[in-house]
Protein backbone atom coordinates (compact mmCIF):
# COMPACT_ATOMS: atom_id res chain seq x y z
CA UNK A 1 0.00 0.00 0.00
CA UNK A 2 2.92 2.10 1.03
CA UNK A 3 5.06 1.63 -2.59
CA UNK A 4 1.55 2.23 -4.29
CA UNK A 5 1.06 5.83 -2.97
CA UNK A 6 4.74 6.63 -3.25
CA UNK A 7 4.43 5.88 -6.83
CA UNK A 8 1.18 8.09 -6.78
CA UNK A 9 2.81 10.67 -5.12
CA UNK A 10 5.69 10.71 -8.06
CA UNK A 11 2.93 10.96 -11.08
CA UNK A 12 1.57 13.91 -9.04
CA UNK A 13 4.50 15.85 -8.63
CA UNK A 14 5.80 14.82 -12.05
CA UNK A 15 2.36 16.42 -13.29
CA UNK A 16 2.00 19.54 -11.06
CA UNK A 17 6.01 20.07 -12.78
CA UNK A 18 3.90 20.40 -16.01
CA UNK A 19 1.56 22.19 -14.71
CA UNK A 20 3.42 25.31 -13.17
CA UNK A 21 5.25 25.59 -16.90
CA UNK A 22 2.57 27.50 -17.56
CA UNK A 23 4.02 30.90 -19.94
CA UNK A 24 4.58 34.00 -17.70
CA UNK A 25 4.70 37.54 -18.73
CA UNK A 26 5.89 40.59 -16.51
CA UNK A 27 3.63 43.63 -16.42
CA UNK A 28 5.79 47.17 -15.86
CA UNK A 29 2.88 48.81 -13.98
CA UNK A 30 2.87 48.96 -10.26
CA UNK A 31 -7.41 49.32 -0.72
CA UNK A 32 -11.63 50.25 -0.75
CA UNK A 33 -13.11 51.25 2.06
CA UNK A 34 -15.64 48.95 4.12
CA UNK A 35 -15.45 46.69 1.51
CA UNK A 36 -11.79 46.14 1.27
CA UNK A 37 -10.08 42.59 2.17
CA UNK A 38 -7.17 43.79 4.26
CA UNK A 39 -4.71 40.99 4.99
CA UNK A 40 -0.61 41.58 4.26
CA UNK A 41 2.54 39.04 5.18
CA UNK A 42 4.37 36.35 3.62
CA UNK A 43 2.62 33.20 5.05
CA UNK A 44 -1.07 34.65 4.64
CA UNK A 45 -0.93 32.62 0.99
CA UNK A 46 -1.33 29.55 -0.89
CA UNK A 47 0.58 31.36 -3.38
CA UNK A 48 1.69 34.84 -4.76
CA UNK A 49 3.20 33.48 -7.93
CA UNK A 50 2.08 35.67 -10.42
CA UNK A 51 0.25 34.35 -14.11
CA UNK A 52 -0.92 36.56 -17.07
CA UNK A 53 -2.55 36.15 -19.65
CA UNK A 54 -4.21 38.35 -22.41
CA UNK A 55 -7.94 39.60 -21.64
CA UNK A 56 -10.41 41.11 -23.94
CA UNK A 57 -11.19 44.89 -22.95
CA UNK A 58 -14.83 45.23 -24.32
CA UNK A 59 -16.81 41.96 -23.93
CA UNK A 60 -20.56 43.89 -25.13
CA UNK A 61 -18.72 45.20 -28.58
CA UNK A 62 -18.86 43.58 -32.17
CA UNK A 63 -15.83 45.97 -33.47
CA UNK A 64 -13.59 46.96 -30.43
CA UNK A 65 -10.69 43.99 -30.50
CA UNK A 66 -8.39 45.44 -27.88
CA UNK A 67 -7.15 43.56 -24.85
CA UNK A 68 -5.37 43.70 -21.81
CA UNK A 69 -3.12 41.51 -19.91
CA UNK A 70 -4.93 40.17 -16.76
CA UNK A 71 -3.29 38.72 -13.71
CA UNK A 72 -4.30 35.64 -12.02
CA UNK A 73 -2.57 32.81 -9.84
CA UNK A 74 -3.24 29.42 -9.59
CA UNK A 75 -2.50 26.72 -6.76
CA UNK A 76 -2.23 22.74 -7.38
CA UNK A 77 -0.53 21.16 -4.55
CA UNK A 78 -4.20 19.53 -3.86
CA UNK A 79 -4.99 18.89 -7.45
CA UNK A 80 -6.80 15.47 -7.65
CA UNK A 81 -4.95 14.98 -11.15
CA UNK A 82 -6.25 14.69 -14.02
CA UNK A 83 -10.14 14.95 -12.82
CA UNK A 84 -10.29 16.93 -9.49
CA UNK A 85 -12.22 20.43 -9.43
CA UNK A 86 -11.39 23.35 -10.20
CA UNK A 87 -12.28 26.54 -7.52
CA UNK A 88 -12.36 29.81 -8.93
CA UNK A 89 -11.49 32.59 -5.90
CA UNK A 90 -12.91 35.86 -7.31
CA UNK A 91 -10.26 38.77 -6.65
CA UNK A 92 -12.63 42.17 -6.51
CA UNK A 93 -11.88 45.89 -5.71
CA UNK A 94 -8.44 45.27 -4.17
CA UNK A 95 -4.71 44.73 -5.64
CA UNK A 96 -5.07 41.01 -5.78
CA UNK A 97 -1.75 39.48 -4.45
CA UNK A 98 -1.77 36.25 -4.39
CA UNK A 99 -4.55 33.57 -3.29
CA UNK A 100 -5.65 33.68 0.83
CA UNK A 101 -4.47 31.00 2.73
CA UNK A 102 -8.13 30.65 4.35
CA UNK A 103 -10.58 28.10 4.31
CA UNK A 104 -11.23 27.96 1.44
CA UNK A 105 -7.60 26.01 1.12
CA UNK A 106 -9.33 23.58 3.37
CA UNK A 107 -11.96 23.12 0.98
CA UNK A 108 -9.64 22.35 -1.80
CA UNK A 109 -7.42 19.95 0.20
CA UNK A 110 -10.79 18.01 1.19
CA UNK A 111 -11.77 17.77 -2.41
CA UNK A 112 -9.01 17.38 -4.09
CA UNK A 113 -9.29 20.93 -5.98
CA UNK A 114 -6.67 23.12 -7.83
CA UNK A 115 -7.27 26.99 -6.90
CA UNK A 116 -7.42 29.64 -9.20
CA UNK A 117 -7.97 33.29 -9.10
CA UNK A 118 -8.32 36.12 -11.47
CA UNK A 119 -7.28 40.19 -10.45
CA UNK A 120 -10.20 42.32 -10.98
CA UNK A 121 -9.88 44.10 -14.51
CA UNK A 122 -8.45 47.99 -13.32
CA UNK A 123 -7.47 46.83 -10.02
CA UNK A 124 -3.85 46.00 -8.92
CA UNK A 125 -1.84 45.18 -11.88
CA UNK A 126 -4.42 44.55 -14.14
CA UNK A 127 -4.94 47.93 -15.69
CA UNK A 128 -6.11 48.43 -19.52
CA UNK A 129 -5.00 51.94 -19.53
CA UNK A 130 -2.03 54.27 -17.94
CA UNK A 131 -4.71 57.18 -16.78
CA UNK A 132 -7.53 56.55 -14.90
CA UNK A 133 -9.87 59.25 -16.27
CA UNK A 134 -13.78 59.29 -15.92
CA UNK A 135 -13.36 58.20 -19.93
CA UNK A 136 -10.88 55.50 -19.82
CA UNK A 137 -13.05 54.00 -16.80
CA UNK A 138 -16.24 53.39 -18.78
CA UNK A 139 -15.26 49.66 -19.14
CA UNK A 140 -15.26 49.30 -15.38
CA UNK A 141 -17.98 47.20 -14.45
CA UNK A 142 -18.97 43.95 -13.15
CA UNK A 143 -20.46 42.83 -15.99
CA UNK A 144 -17.48 43.33 -17.88
CA UNK A 145 -15.98 41.48 -14.62
CA UNK A 146 -18.34 38.64 -15.09
CA UNK A 147 -17.20 38.06 -18.77
CA UNK A 148 -13.64 38.12 -17.67
CA UNK A 149 -14.16 35.41 -15.52
CA UNK A 150 -16.08 33.20 -18.23
CA UNK A 151 -13.21 33.96 -20.38
CA UNK A 152 -10.67 33.01 -18.29
CA UNK A 153 -12.34 29.85 -17.33
CA UNK A 154 -12.42 28.84 -20.57
CA UNK A 155 -8.50 29.52 -21.43
CA UNK A 156 -7.22 27.96 -18.10
CA UNK A 157 -9.97 24.91 -18.40
CA UNK A 158 -8.06 24.42 -22.94
CA UNK A 159 -5.04 24.92 -21.22
CA UNK A 160 -5.11 22.23 -18.60
CA UNK A 161 -6.57 20.10 -21.44
CA UNK A 162 -3.59 20.87 -23.40
CA UNK A 163 -1.52 20.03 -20.75
CA UNK A 164 -3.52 16.76 -19.76
CA UNK A 165 -2.72 15.85 -23.35
CA UNK A 166 -7.38 15.82 -23.34
CA UNK A 167 -8.91 16.99 -26.68
CA UNK A 168 -12.29 16.07 -24.82
CA UNK A 169 -13.66 16.73 -21.18
CA UNK A 170 -13.78 19.48 -18.86
CA UNK A 171 -13.01 19.20 -14.48
CA UNK A 172 -15.95 20.90 -12.39
CA UNK A 173 -15.48 24.22 -11.94
CA UNK A 174 -16.82 25.88 -8.20
CA UNK A 175 -16.73 29.18 -7.91
CA UNK A 176 -16.26 31.65 -4.59
CA UNK A 177 -16.27 35.32 -3.64
CA UNK A 178 -16.83 36.82 -0.57
CA UNK A 179 -18.39 40.87 -0.15
CA UNK A 180 -18.32 42.50 -3.52
CA UNK A 181 -16.97 39.27 -5.57
CA UNK A 182 -19.30 37.28 -2.96
CA UNK A 183 -22.04 39.20 -5.32
CA UNK A 184 -20.03 38.29 -8.23
CA UNK A 185 -19.58 34.49 -7.60
CA UNK A 186 -24.09 34.82 -7.24
CA UNK A 187 -23.60 36.64 -10.59
CA UNK A 188 -21.39 34.54 -11.99
CA UNK A 189 -23.40 31.36 -11.20
CA UNK A 190 -26.66 33.49 -12.30
CA UNK A 191 -25.10 34.26 -15.73
CA UNK A 192 -22.61 31.70 -16.67
CA UNK A 193 -24.81 28.49 -14.98
CA UNK A 194 -23.11 26.06 -17.72
CA UNK A 195 -19.88 27.12 -16.50
CA UNK A 196 -19.76 26.11 -13.13
CA UNK A 197 -21.55 23.28 -10.77
CA UNK A 198 -22.26 26.20 -7.89
CA UNK A 199 -21.25 28.96 -5.99
CA UNK A 200 -20.01 30.22 -2.52
CA UNK A 201 -21.83 33.38 -2.17
CA UNK A 202 -20.11 35.15 1.16
CA UNK A 203 -21.27 38.40 2.28
CA UNK A 204 -22.88 38.76 -1.06
CA UNK A 205 -23.99 42.52 -1.57
CA UNK A 206 -26.16 41.39 -4.42
CA UNK A 207 -28.69 44.19 -3.71
CA UNK A 208 -27.58 47.75 -5.39
CA UNK A 209 -29.20 50.16 -2.54
CA UNK A 210 -29.25 53.91 -3.63
CA UNK A 211 -29.89 55.27 0.58
CA UNK A 212 -28.57 52.17 2.41
CA UNK A 213 -30.06 53.10 5.97
CA UNK A 214 -30.15 49.61 7.03
CA UNK A 215 -25.96 49.57 7.29
CA UNK A 216 -25.94 52.21 10.09
CA UNK A 217 -29.16 50.97 12.06
CA UNK A 218 -27.12 47.01 11.80
CA UNK A 219 -24.24 48.84 13.52
CA UNK A 220 -26.37 50.33 16.53
CA UNK A 221 -27.82 46.96 16.52
CA UNK A 222 -24.43 45.05 16.63
CA UNK A 223 -23.07 47.68 19.26
CA UNK A 224 -25.94 47.03 21.76
CA UNK A 225 -26.93 49.97 24.05
CA UNK A 226 -24.16 50.76 25.96
CA UNK A 227 -21.94 51.21 23.34
CA UNK A 228 -24.30 52.76 20.64
CA UNK A 229 -25.31 55.37 23.55
CA UNK A 230 -21.43 56.29 23.74
CA UNK A 231 -21.62 55.87 20.10
CA UNK A 232 -23.91 58.47 19.29
CA UNK A 233 -22.88 60.65 21.95
CA UNK A 234 -19.51 60.96 20.01
CA UNK A 235 -21.23 61.87 17.12
CA UNK A 236 -22.81 64.77 18.72
CA UNK A 237 -19.73 66.05 20.65
CA UNK A 238 -17.61 65.47 17.32
CA UNK A 239 -20.50 67.65 15.54
CA UNK A 240 -20.31 70.71 18.29
CA UNK A 241 -16.95 70.80 18.27
CA UNK A 242 -16.66 70.52 14.46
CA UNK A 243 -18.55 74.02 14.15
CA UNK A 244 -16.65 75.47 16.81
CA UNK A 245 -13.15 74.55 15.48
CA UNK A 246 -12.86 71.76 12.91
CA UNK A 247 -9.01 72.25 12.28
CA UNK A 248 -8.65 71.60 15.77
CA UNK A 249 -10.56 68.66 15.44
CA UNK A 250 -9.59 67.26 12.58
CA UNK A 251 -6.25 66.78 13.69
CA UNK A 252 -6.89 65.76 16.78
CA UNK A 253 -7.78 62.67 14.67
CA UNK A 254 -5.22 63.00 12.42
CA UNK A 255 -6.72 63.97 9.57
CA UNK A 256 -6.56 67.74 9.00
CA UNK A 257 -6.26 67.23 5.28
CA UNK A 258 -10.16 66.73 5.01
CA UNK A 259 -11.21 69.87 4.10
CA UNK A 260 -14.51 68.58 3.32
CA UNK A 261 -16.61 67.79 6.33
CA UNK A 262 -18.62 65.60 4.56
CA UNK A 263 -15.15 63.41 3.75
CA UNK A 264 -13.99 63.71 7.83
CA UNK A 265 -17.53 62.16 8.93
CA UNK A 266 -17.11 59.71 6.91
CA UNK A 267 -13.75 58.73 7.68
CA UNK A 268 -15.12 58.26 11.49
CA UNK A 269 -18.36 56.47 10.57
CA UNK A 270 -16.71 54.10 8.41
CA UNK A 271 -13.76 54.04 11.81
CA UNK A 272 -16.63 52.56 13.67
CA UNK A 273 -18.58 50.27 11.87
CA UNK A 274 -15.36 48.33 10.51
CA UNK A 275 -14.88 47.02 14.13
CA UNK A 276 -18.11 45.47 13.72
CA UNK A 277 -18.04 44.43 10.08
CA UNK A 278 -14.97 42.53 10.52
CA UNK A 279 -15.49 41.12 14.12
CA UNK A 280 -13.39 43.50 16.37
CA UNK A 281 -16.65 44.84 18.09
CA UNK A 282 -14.49 45.27 21.76
CA UNK A 283 -11.92 47.43 19.74
CA UNK A 284 -14.23 50.67 19.77
CA UNK A 285 -16.90 49.24 22.26
CA UNK A 286 -14.44 48.56 25.38
CA UNK A 287 -12.63 52.05 25.21
CA UNK A 288 -15.87 54.13 24.52
CA UNK A 289 -18.27 52.23 27.30
CA UNK A 290 -15.16 52.54 29.62
CA UNK A 291 -14.54 56.60 29.26
CA UNK A 292 -18.59 57.38 29.17
CA UNK A 293 -19.07 55.50 32.63
CA UNK A 294 -15.54 56.97 34.36
CA UNK A 295 -17.02 60.77 32.39
CA UNK A 296 -13.81 61.45 30.35
CA UNK A 297 -13.52 62.50 26.72
CA UNK A 298 -15.52 60.50 24.74
CA UNK A 299 -13.97 62.82 21.36
CA UNK A 300 -10.48 61.84 22.75
CA UNK A 301 -11.41 58.08 23.30
CA UNK A 302 -12.44 58.02 19.87
CA UNK A 303 -9.97 59.76 18.65
CA UNK A 304 -7.09 57.27 20.43
CA UNK A 305 -8.98 54.32 18.96
CA UNK A 306 -9.20 55.54 15.67
CA UNK A 307 -5.50 56.15 15.40
CA UNK A 308 -4.62 53.16 16.85
CA UNK A 309 -6.52 50.94 15.34
CA UNK A 310 -8.49 51.81 12.33
CA UNK A 311 -5.44 53.66 10.73
CA UNK A 312 -3.14 51.88 12.70
CA UNK A 313 -3.65 48.40 13.39
CA UNK A 314 -6.32 47.99 10.21
CA UNK A 315 -4.27 50.44 8.13
CA UNK A 316 -6.63 52.29 6.34
CA UNK A 317 -5.13 55.48 4.71
CA UNK A 318 -7.13 58.83 5.66
CA UNK A 319 -6.19 60.06 2.20
CA UNK A 320 -8.49 57.08 0.82
CA UNK A 321 -11.70 59.56 2.41
CA UNK A 322 -10.06 62.67 0.75
CA UNK A 323 -11.90 63.91 -2.72
CA UNK A 324 -9.22 65.62 -3.85
CA UNK A 325 -7.03 62.35 -3.91
CA UNK A 326 -10.17 60.58 -5.12
CA UNK A 327 -9.09 62.30 -8.25
CA UNK A 328 -5.77 60.86 -9.21
CA UNK A 329 -5.91 59.52 -12.39
CA UNK A 330 -2.56 57.60 -12.09
CA UNK A 331 -2.36 54.51 -12.51
CA UNK A 332 -0.98 53.56 -8.37
CA UNK A 333 -1.22 51.36 -5.14
CA UNK A 334 -3.77 53.68 -4.19
CA UNK A 335 -5.99 53.62 -7.50
CA UNK A 336 -8.15 51.12 -5.58
CA UNK A 337 -10.30 53.69 -3.99
CA UNK A 338 -10.69 55.78 -7.08
CA UNK A 339 -11.71 53.09 -8.73
CA UNK A 340 -14.22 51.42 -6.13
CA UNK A 341 -15.66 54.71 -6.20
CA UNK A 342 -16.71 54.95 -9.39
CA UNK A 343 -18.59 51.51 -9.62
CA UNK A 344 -20.59 53.13 -6.23
CA UNK A 345 -20.81 56.12 -8.67
CA UNK A 346 -22.05 54.21 -11.68
CA UNK A 347 -23.87 50.64 -10.79
CA UNK A 348 -23.90 49.79 -6.86
CA UNK A 349 -24.53 52.68 -4.68
CA UNK A 350 -25.11 51.38 -1.32
CA UNK A 351 -24.77 54.97 0.15
CA UNK A 352 -24.43 54.33 3.80
CA UNK A 353 -26.39 57.68 4.76
CA UNK A 354 -27.43 58.46 8.78
CA UNK A 355 -30.98 57.39 9.07
CA UNK A 356 -33.65 59.80 10.11
CA UNK A 357 -33.90 58.80 13.98
CA UNK A 358 -31.68 57.00 15.95
CA UNK A 359 -28.44 57.06 14.02
CA UNK A 360 -25.03 56.24 14.86
CA UNK A 361 -23.04 58.34 12.18
CA UNK A 362 -23.56 62.30 11.21
CA UNK A 363 -26.21 63.17 9.00
CA UNK A 364 -23.49 65.14 7.10
CA UNK A 365 -23.23 61.67 5.20
CA UNK A 366 -26.34 61.85 3.39
CA UNK A 367 -27.51 61.22 -0.01
CA UNK A 368 -26.51 64.87 -0.97
CA UNK A 369 -23.01 64.01 0.38
CA UNK A 370 -23.02 61.27 -1.70
CA UNK A 371 -23.98 62.53 -5.23
CA UNK A 372 -21.82 65.48 -4.39
CA UNK A 373 -18.73 63.21 -4.55
CA UNK A 374 -19.39 61.77 -7.55
CA UNK A 375 -19.90 64.55 -9.33
CA UNK A 376 -16.88 66.44 -7.60
CA UNK A 377 -14.54 63.40 -8.32
CA UNK A 378 -15.84 61.95 -11.59
CA UNK A 379 -17.57 64.62 -13.38
CA UNK A 380 -21.12 65.53 -14.37
CA UNK A 381 -23.98 62.93 -15.00
CA UNK A 382 -21.91 60.26 -12.82
CA UNK A 383 -24.90 58.95 -10.78
CA UNK A 384 -25.76 54.87 -10.02
CA UNK A 385 -28.32 53.64 -11.79
CA UNK A 386 -29.63 51.06 -9.06
CA UNK A 387 -32.46 50.80 -10.55
CA UNK A 388 -31.00 48.90 -13.83
CA UNK A 389 -28.54 47.26 -12.06
CA UNK A 390 -30.73 44.94 -10.06
CA UNK A 391 -33.17 44.65 -13.04
CA UNK A 392 -29.87 42.99 -14.66
CA UNK A 393 -29.12 40.82 -11.84
CA UNK A 394 -32.57 40.22 -9.44
CA UNK A 395 -31.46 42.26 -6.27
CA UNK A 396 -32.32 39.76 -3.62
CA UNK A 397 -34.79 38.39 -5.87
CA UNK A 398 -31.83 36.93 -7.75
CA UNK A 399 -33.55 33.62 -9.60
CA UNK A 400 -30.09 31.68 -10.06
CA UNK A 401 -29.85 28.31 -8.64
CA UNK A 402 -27.02 26.07 -6.64
CA UNK A 403 -25.57 29.23 -5.14
CA UNK A 404 -25.11 29.44 -0.90
CA UNK A 405 -25.63 32.49 0.52
CA UNK A 406 -23.65 33.26 4.02
CA UNK A 407 -23.92 35.85 6.34
CA UNK A 408 -22.14 37.14 9.40
CA UNK A 409 -25.09 37.85 12.03
CA UNK A 410 -23.08 40.95 13.30
CA UNK A 411 -21.91 42.48 9.42
CA UNK A 412 -23.80 45.60 8.94
CA UNK A 413 -23.37 44.67 4.57
CA UNK A 414 -25.88 41.49 5.32
CA UNK A 415 -28.88 43.80 4.80
CA UNK A 416 -27.49 43.93 1.16
CA UNK A 417 -27.52 40.54 0.90
CA UNK A 418 -29.96 37.59 0.78
CA UNK A 419 -30.50 36.33 3.62
CA UNK A 420 -34.08 34.49 2.85
CA UNK A 421 -33.62 30.81 1.82
CA UNK A 422 -34.83 29.06 -1.25
CA UNK A 423 -34.85 25.47 -2.13
CA UNK A 424 -31.75 25.72 -4.59
CA UNK A 425 -30.42 28.74 -2.78
CA UNK A 426 -29.78 27.85 0.89
CA UNK A 427 -28.82 31.41 2.66
CA UNK A 428 -27.27 31.21 6.26
CA UNK A 429 -26.28 33.27 8.82
CA UNK A 430 -23.48 32.50 11.08
CA UNK A 431 -24.83 33.74 14.67
CA UNK A 432 -22.16 35.10 17.36
CA UNK A 433 -20.91 38.45 19.11
CA UNK A 434 -18.12 38.72 16.37
CA UNK A 435 -19.33 36.91 13.29
CA UNK A 436 -19.00 39.64 10.52
CA UNK A 437 -17.98 40.42 6.93
CA UNK A 438 -17.31 36.58 5.59
CA UNK A 439 -16.87 34.76 9.01
CA UNK A 440 -17.66 31.35 6.90
CA UNK A 441 -14.16 31.94 5.23
CA UNK A 442 -12.00 34.00 7.35
CA UNK A 443 -13.15 33.03 10.66
CA UNK A 444 -13.04 35.25 13.76
CA UNK A 445 -11.75 38.29 13.45
CA UNK A 446 -11.92 38.80 9.78
CA UNK A 447 -8.98 41.21 10.28
CA UNK A 448 -6.33 40.33 10.29
CA UNK A 449 -6.60 37.03 8.39
CA UNK A 450 -6.58 33.66 10.35
CA UNK A 451 -4.98 31.05 8.68
CA UNK A 452 -6.98 28.53 7.16
CA UNK A 453 -10.19 30.79 8.40
CA UNK A 454 -9.60 29.13 12.00
CA UNK A 455 -12.90 29.51 13.94
CA UNK A 456 -11.44 29.06 17.50
CA UNK A 457 -11.47 32.83 18.43
CA UNK A 458 -15.09 33.26 17.52
CA UNK A 459 -17.78 33.50 20.31
CA UNK A 460 -19.89 30.72 18.96
CA UNK A 461 -17.41 28.48 16.76
CA UNK A 462 -19.98 25.71 16.80
CA UNK A 463 -22.42 28.01 14.52
CA UNK A 464 -18.97 28.38 12.26
CA UNK A 465 -18.33 24.79 12.06
CA UNK A 466 -22.10 23.92 11.23
CA UNK A 467 -22.23 26.77 8.69
CA UNK A 468 -18.78 25.15 6.79
CA UNK A 469 -20.88 21.62 7.05
CA UNK A 470 -23.42 22.69 4.90
CA UNK A 471 -21.60 24.68 2.46
CA UNK A 472 -19.26 21.28 2.66
CA UNK A 473 -22.26 19.68 1.69
CA UNK A 474 -23.83 21.53 -0.70
CA UNK A 475 -20.66 21.55 -2.62
CA UNK A 476 -20.19 18.01 -2.62
CA UNK A 477 -23.82 17.59 -3.53
CA UNK A 478 -23.39 19.69 -6.70
CA UNK A 479 -20.00 18.61 -8.17
CA UNK A 480 -21.67 14.68 -8.20
CA UNK A 481 -24.93 16.28 -10.14
CA UNK A 482 -21.78 18.28 -13.04
CA UNK A 483 -22.49 15.45 -15.39
CA UNK A 484 -19.07 13.80 -17.52
CA UNK A 485 -20.51 13.74 -21.49
CA UNK A 486 -18.16 13.11 -24.52
CA UNK A 487 -18.59 16.90 -24.81
CA UNK A 488 -17.77 17.84 -21.39
CA UNK A 489 -19.67 18.33 -18.25
CA UNK A 490 -23.02 19.08 -18.48
CA UNK A 491 -23.78 21.78 -15.43
CA UNK A 492 -27.13 21.24 -14.23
Amino acid sequence: MSMMRHGWALIVASSLLLFTSFPTVSLGISPPRSLLDRFSASGRYLTTQEQWFNQTLDHFSPYDHRQFQQRYYEFLDYFRIPDGPIFLVICGEYTCSGISNDYIGVLAKKFGAAVVSLEHRYYGKSSPFKSLSTENLRHLSSKQALFDLAVFRQYYQDSLNLKLNRSVGENPWFVFGISYPGALSAWFRLKFPHLTCGSLASSAVVLSVYNFTEFDQQVGESAGAECKTALQETTKLVEQRLAEDGKKLKSLFGAADLEIDGDFMYFLADAAATAFQYGNPDKVCKPLVEANKAGEDLVDAYAKYVKEYYVGTFGVGVQTYNQEHLKNTAVTEDSADRLWWFQVCTEVAYFQVAPANDSIRSSKVDTRYHLDLCKNVFGEGIFPDVTSTNIYYGGTNIAGSKIIFTNGSQDPWRHASKQTPSPDMPSYTVTCYNCGHGTDIRGCPQSPLNLEGNEKNCTNPDAVRKARAKITDHIDLWLSQCKDTDDGFSFI
